[in-house]
């Protein structure tokens, strides 16, 4: 049941207008733009959606996935700080890519915490948190890491199986990691795909060793699937051992396209041949919408 713009909008920055609009109308909820300037020296001025009374709606959507995150962070405290004051009484944050998860546990003397410092300053923002697939490692719940009321995970891991199926039937499905292991069975276990895990030692944030599991690749269509792709080094290793141990094909497929720099190409240099991700990053390589999986997350949190 769509909500009138009375009761709740979406609001969204100028660079996700697209993102914004397809969840818009799979939410069915007004979606407005946040007007955002520039000063010379950097900082920024934003100006809200209000209405002729110069108000918000008591439900607000705030729309930012947080790749490319620093600036953003500051978009965010201005955003919801000031829709509070606009009479905003609950915020839901819809991130379809959270930053700053990996760090959550200080591995040298003196080492941020970021997920602890972020986490808290995201939850003493909104009310509510919707994204996909965040990079949590020893944190078993979203809550933990961002203590809101309400929190809500969802995967990439079985809309982009359902891609695999399509593309690539009865492919053989293998994580890079031991940390895919859960995610990787249950995009396998959607259609019965045999899959397998590589094992991962790394040594630096580009030098990592990787090693495949016991498997026969001869003659099959891998696809190597993953929660992100930061460098694509992990990646373009396991490619060249599997293209090495006979694989026929191989693909790659990952919920979050972060794609730094020359990363794509050092898959394609691999031997990958296509490149499968969701939408949650706006990239090339879309191929799986998330819209109406967000939708259906966000009416289980706004009022009927």
């Amino acid at each position: 049941m769509q909500l009138a713009p009375s009761q709740a909008c979406l609001l969204h920055f100028a660079d996700e207008t697209d993102a914004a609009r397809r969840l818009g109308q799979a939410a069915q909820l007004p979606v407005k733009m946040i007007d955002r300037h520039r000063f010379p020296d950097g900082e920024l001025k934003l100006r809200l959606p209000v209405d002729g009374a110069g108000r918000l709606p008591p439900h607000v959507v705030l729309l930012r996935s947080l790749h490319d995150p620093n600036e953003k962070l500051v978009e965010l405290l201005l955003a919801a700080r000031a829709a509070r004051t606009l009479g905003a009484r609950h915020i839901t944050l819809v991130a379809p890519y959270l930053a700053y998860m990996r760090q959550d546990i200080a591995f040298a003397p003196g080492e941020v915490v970021s997920q602890q410092v972020v986490g808290g300053f995201l939850a003493g923002l909104v009310d509510a948190v919707i994204t996909v697939d965040p990079h949590l490692h020893r944190v078993a719940t979203l809550q933990e890491a961002i203590a809101v009321s309400q929190a809500i995970v969802l995967s990439g891991a079985e809309p982009l199986a359902d891609l695999i199926a399509q593309r690539r039937p009865g492919a053989l499905l293998v994580g890079p990691d031991g940390e895919s292991a859960q995610w990787i069975a249950q995009a396998a276990a959607r259609h019965g795909f045999d899959h397998a895990v590589c094992t991962k030692v790394r040594h630096g944030d580009r030098d990592v060793t990787i090693e495949l599991p016991p498997l026969n690749a001869q003659g099959r269509a891998v696809v190597l699937l993953d929660d992100m792709a930061s460098t694509g080094r992990t990646l373009a290793q396991a490619a060249r051992l599997l293209r090495a141990a006979g694989a026929a094909s191989v693909d790659v497929a990952v919920t979050h396209a972060l794609f730094a720099g020359d990363a794509l190409q050092a898959l394609h240099d691999a031997g990958v041949g296509e490149v499968w991700s969701t939408d949650c990053i706006p990239h090339a390589s879309n191929a799986v919408p998330m819209a109406e999986p967000l939708a259906r997350a966000l009416h289980s949190l706004l009022p009927a």
